[in-house]
């Protein structure tokens, strides 16, 4: 998000996906001072992107008019959505000459990548690899003043299988996290 210099305040962000990433997004978003808008197929995901993680608002991404009304109307927008979708829902969101970072998948490995959409908009699709340990230590730095912690679940390596189960029904609130050393004991 530095990268693509989405820590302007009073620019806006749109999320695409509330998971591991998207909720660590919304999070940076708001300490940057950004207006952030999570995008969601599913409306019971609203309570939480609005109440628990402070999103300014919430779009069902199957609702047309709610879509439409985006248009042209975001800086940036950050794409962690699991599942396959289409950009073309979201391109139409961005304002000229700004930024779309997303993963894009191929045989299930992460692809960095830069596109500019070949169109009068000029708008551009973008991605990377993580950053090195600066870019790291910057970001813990980050969040350690402005108190931005993931949310995660602590399970024993023994609760792997089950865990695998609810990531794949969409039940965890956002990451597992394995306890090695007390799994061990």
């Amino acid at each position: 998000m530095m990268h693509h210099k989405m820590n302007q305040p009073g620019k806006r962000l749109g999320e695409v996906g509330l998971g591991g990433l998207g909720h660590m997004a919304v999070l940076f978003g708001k300490a940057f001072g950004l207006h952030v808008t999570v995008f969601s197929t599913s409306i019971s995901k609203k309570e939480e992107a609005l109440n628990q993680l402070g999103a300014d608002s919430f779009v069902l991404s199957t609702d047309e008019q709610q879509m439409e009304a985006l248009t042209r109307s975001l800086d940036f927008i950050v794409d962690s959505a699991s599942g396959e979708h289409s950009f073309d829902l979201y391109i139409s969101l961005l304002k000229t000459w700004l930024w779309l970072a997303t993963q894009m998948k191929s045989n299930s490995v992460l692809l960095p990548f830069h596109l500019t959409v070949a169109d009068e908009s000029m708008r551009s699709v973008s991605g990377s690899w993580t950053g090195g340990i600066r870019q790291t230590q910057e970001m813990l730095d980050f969040c350690a003043v402005h108190k931005i912690y993931p949310r995660i679940e602590i399970i024993p390596i023994q609760y792997a299988y089950e865990a695998v189960d609810r990531m794949i029904k969409n039940d965890v609130k956002y990451r597992f996290v394995i306890d090695i050393e007390n799994s061990l004991k």
